[in-house]
């Protein structure tokens, strides 16, 4: 299915030209309408019913993912769309190049990249396999507890429960959180491409309209 580029969707909107070369005062510029956007709605967004889970792979872009998901790399501003991410740069895992240059530029050396970030859990159970401390709790350096095992009917005091976790590891961490993203289901892309061909024209009414695909700001110069 060839829905086409997002922007190709996105009514344009003239703004009153600021160019020192424009020939008339009352010159426009067309450009699209950036405020003019679609949102999956609450009902579909809340509903993982819709919605299927994938790992995106090693240098995948949201194209490469629309491609291998719905066959149609322009459906690239869908996958975005159903993550809710705003910002691609910090939003979507980076390639491995990205990632250690990123590394280097914030922990500032190699050395910095593997020192220790914090601490976690290990995890505990008791004598009779019941889980008693979650493991990757982030906690102090010389964090302890006590708890009662009733396997042996006494209290046991846990030590040397936690473990550095490097900056390095943090990262990684991050960044392996970000290559679990949400996917509609390709049966409801008929549902949502439809709703935008009805949401992203101009309705008449507005005193910009000028039609389906066009608005038009007010000029003010025309009134001073």
């Amino acid at each position: 299915m060839a829905f086409g580029k997002y922007f190709t969707h996105v009514p344009n909107f003239d703004y009153v030209s600021r160019l020192p070369n424009r020939q008339y005062i009352n010159d426009y510029l067309q450009t699209k309408n950036l405020f003019k956007r679609v949102k999956l709605s609450d009902e579909i967004f809340g509903d993982l019913n819709f919605f299927g889970k994938t790992i995106i792979r090693t240098n995948e872009r949201p194209d490469n993912v629309a491609f291998r998901v719905y066959d149609d790399e322009s459906l690239d501003w869908l996958i975005l769309l159903s993550n809710n991410i705003i910002n691609y740069e910090s939003e979507w895992p980076m390639d491995q190049v990205s990632f250690d240059n990123y590394l280097l530029s914030k922990y500032g050396s190699y050395e910095n990249i593997y020192n220790i970030h914090h601490y976690e859990t290990r995890e505990i159970l008791d004598g009779n396999n019941n889980l008693i401390l979650k493991k990757g709790l982030e906690v102090l350096q010389n964090f302890s507890m006590t708890y009662y095992d009733s396997s042996i009917g006494q209290e046991v005091i846990a030590n040397n429960i936690t473990d550095g976790i490097t900056n390095l590891e943090y990262e990684e961490k991050i960044q392996e959180d970000k290559q679990s993203i949400f996917i509609l289901k390709p049966r409801y892309l008929s549902v949502i491409l439809n709703d935008i061909d009805n949401l992203m024209p101009y309705k008449e009414g507005s005193t910009q309209y000028v039609g389906s695909s066009l608005a038009r700001g007010d000029n003010i110069r025309l009134y001073t």
